[in-house]
């Protein structure tokens, strides 16, 4: 592994799940506990003033369009009821580089089994021409799905995923069982890492088992325009290690505004374009996770409360992350949601006490 900087050691605390855009509100208390100043997420912050020193990209938004997606806040000139794609992507070597992530409008990355993690990646907003490849999910896979109100899309399940989805009657296309037109196989790379799919493919398919097209899924929080919420300490590079070796980083741009992905010290891009992936507003969850098989099938807890951090235009703020009004949500110290900037988001959920490296 290329050597890094001399980086403070963070004790993450589990982060904002935006993402969890998508989770069905169960029971989740009225206000989150706040971040304790003797938090492992207080320790070793980098220091505030070490503030970047290009003045990063203005969030101001032109506002001449009527509308925005609701899942970036950027305007559209079209209002957007219609229900988003939740998809499975696989991030097992064999699978890299992906296609289409760049086009999500949130991606949450955790662990899955077999010691590597998944994407769920959830499209709204862009159509895009090129998604995969495609695997199969989990439980708490589902719990996000459900929850964002999505079409499901994946390739095979565990036997209590596969429960839960029929349970709720919720709305999926499995390729492996009966919906193989609304995919495709890609002669560039063995099966079963070669499995791809597209907006419309996935439209397709959903207009074919009749599922509900108006969306009735939870409404994000954004920032007003030209603003940026976040106080703590300036953040430019972050490494989140998971398993094995495995880690991602995230390094910041300044001058665009927006922190751009590698995974084990290598820029993650896109298969087609080549382009770097990167975020508008990165989230580090700290969550519970229990193995619970032979095969290594996880628990992962996708409700809160927890402790995490967001990282937006280089700064950074201690949170505590809740399953709300169907999302994970971030909040402040004084119970306060944190909002995001308008743009996409990634969201990287951890184990409860992952070590963070950051300057």
């Amino acid at each position: 592994m290329k050597s890094l900087p001399t980086f403070r050691t963070h004790r993450l605390s589990t982060w904002l799940v935006l993402g969890c855009s998508v989770i069905a509100l169960a029971g989740c208390g009225d206000t989150p506990a706040s971040v304790p100043t003797n938090s492992p997420l207080a320790v070793g912050t980098p220091s505030a003033a070490a503030s970047p020193t290009a003045k990063p990209a203005s969030t101001a938004v032109e506002t001449t369009l009527p509308f925005k997606f609701p899942l970036t806040g950027l305007p559209t000139d079209t209002e957007v009821k219609t229900r988003p794609f939740m998809v499975m992507v696989e991030n097992a070597p064999q699978a890299r580089p992906q296609t289409g992530l760049d086009q999500a409008d949130i991606v949450y990355e955790i662990l899955a089994e077999g010691e590597i993690t998944r994407f769920v990646s959830v499209f709204q907003s862009n159509p895009a021409e090129t998604i995969g490849p495609v695997r199969s999910i989990r439980p708490y896979f589902v719990e996000i799905g459900d929850a964002l109100d999505a079409v499901i899309v994946h390739a095979g399940w565990s036997q209590e995923a596969m429960d839960m989805m029929a349970g709720r009657k919720l709305s999926h296309l499995d390729e492996v069982y009966g919906d193989g037109a609304y995919y495709w196989r890609s002669t560039e790379r063995k099966a079963p890492h070669n499995l791809y799919t597209s907006v419309d493919k996935m439209k397709q398919g959903a207009k074919a088992h009749n599922f509900r097209s108006e969306w009735n899924g939870p409404l994000l929080t954004f920032a007003k325009e030209g603003t940026s919420p976040l106080t703590g300490a300036a953040v430019s590079y972050i490494q989140i290690p998971y398993l094995q070796g495995y880690f991602v980083s995230y390094d910041y741009d300044a001058a665009a505004g927006v922190y751009k992905r590698s995974m084990e010290g290598k820029p993650h891009v896109d298969k087609e374009t080549g382009k770097q992936l990167q975020t508008k507003n990165l989230l580090v969850l700290e969550s519970k996770h229990k193995i619970v098989d032979k095969e290594g099938r996880r628990e992962v807890d996708v409700f809160g409360p927890n402790k995490g951090l967001i990282l937006q235009e280089g700064k950074s703020q201690q949170i505590t992350w809740e399953r709300k009004n169907g999302l994970l949500r971030a909040y402040d110290d004084k119970g306060k949601e944190v909002p995001l900037l308008p743009g996409n988001t990634w969201v990287q959920i951890v184990p409860e006490g992952t070590q963070l490296k950051m300057e």
